[in-house]
């Protein structure tokens, strides 16, 4: 066995038994006989939900890659995104996804530096859309965090939104470039280069947001169908298991949950996304149920697209893009 496979297999095995400890521990590990009882009209509406989640993700980085000026077609688009889930799912933090999408993008004929800048604008808009619903998920559904007084939860929401705008139009003046070269003067040139190519690109992604609104804009309502599309696919399980869902507050507990997984140290999230499911949403499910639901989730809207991202990356860069690339992507 080559040095390729080792190395996926062990990545794989390593998602896998995060996943299995987190079932096993909460709802036991064997709710995985019971994946035969969804409704089977239901496991289809589980694939048009994915299929119109996908062709949204593609149409707006279509859209993004135009307005940095450049092009590539719809299939290149959808080889970006599965490439993303692929590498996002075996790198720690997600990491990897980042790179994944720049190479694919560079292999499309679009430059590092407007790659960079289109991927980090796409991270961006679904971040920007999730804080944008925060304070009506808050508002909506008081239990979400039973601790803290609803009031202070849509008040912090609404400040995040706000510190965004600031910080917006903060990276647009001169003061920023100022401002952080005074912090920077005592860090080391290998650190202090990293920081200034980090704010490059993030001052660039600024500009080019700024630089045509209205597209900006249709790649906003882009992000927001195709998140809302994926996140779909948890009322649409229930449904497929007999359960009375609350539309707005299952889909405000999904955007609050991939909130907390856009900062998860593990692979792809693994773990904090099984946990976090049956934390969020046992309350919500018949009793054995929410195993089920979890494994269910995770395997059509990670795993399914993992494997499809895998295809083609073998088939674009062949076995060793995974692991023999350099760490940092050229400027």
């Amino acid at each position: 066995m080559n040095k390729f496979y080792r190395r996926l297999i062990l990545l794989v095995l390593l998602v896998a038994g995060i996943s299995a400890a987190v079932i096993y521990f909460t709802v036991g590990i064997d709710t995985l006989s019971h994946m035969d009882a969804f409704r089977p009209w239901s496991l289809v509406a589980v694939l048009v939900c994915l299929v119109v989640g996908m062709y949204f993700d593609g149409t707006r980085l279509l859209h993004l890659v135009r307005i940095a000026g450049q092009r590539i077609t719809l299939t290149q688009a959808v080889q970006v995104i599965f490439s993303n889930y692929f590498a996002a799912l075996l790198t720690p933090g997600a990491t990897g996804g980042a790179v994944a999408q720049v190479m694919f993008l560079r292999k499309a004929g679009v430059p590092t530096g407007s790659a960079t800048v289109v991927v980090f604008i796409r991270t961006i808009m679904s971040i920007m859309f999730l804080f944008v619903c925060l304070p009506f998920v808050f508002a909506y559904d008081p239990r979400l965090l039973p601790w803290i007084p609803p009031q202070v939860l849509i008040a912090v929401s609404g400040a995040m939104v706000l510190a965004s705008a600031a910080g917006v139009w903060f990276l647009r003046s001169p003061l920023s470039l100022k401002v952080l070269r005074r912090l920077t003067r005592r860090v080391g040139r290998s650190r202090r280069r990293q920081i200034f190519g980090l704010y490059r690109d993030t001052r660039g992604a600024v500009f080019l947001l700024l630089s045509a609104p209205l597209g900006m804009l249709r790649v906003f309502a882009e992000s927001a169908a195709s998140l809302l599309a994926l996140y779909a696919v948890v009322p649409v399980l229930f449904l497929g298991l007999g359960a009375t869902v609350d539309w707005p507050l299952v889909m405000g507990r999904m955007i609050f949950l991939n909130i907390l997984l856009y900062f998860a140290p593990t692979p792809g999230g693994s773990g904090i996304a099984e946990g976090g499911f049956v934390i969020l949403f046992g309350e919500l499910l018949p009793p054995g149920t929410v195993g089920i639901l979890a494994v269910a989730w995770r395997i059509a809207a990670e795993y399914l697209p993992f494997s499809i991202g895998f295809y083609y990356t073998v088939r674009v860069f062949g076995r060793d893009f995974l692991f023999d690339q350099p760490k940092k992507v050229g400027r």
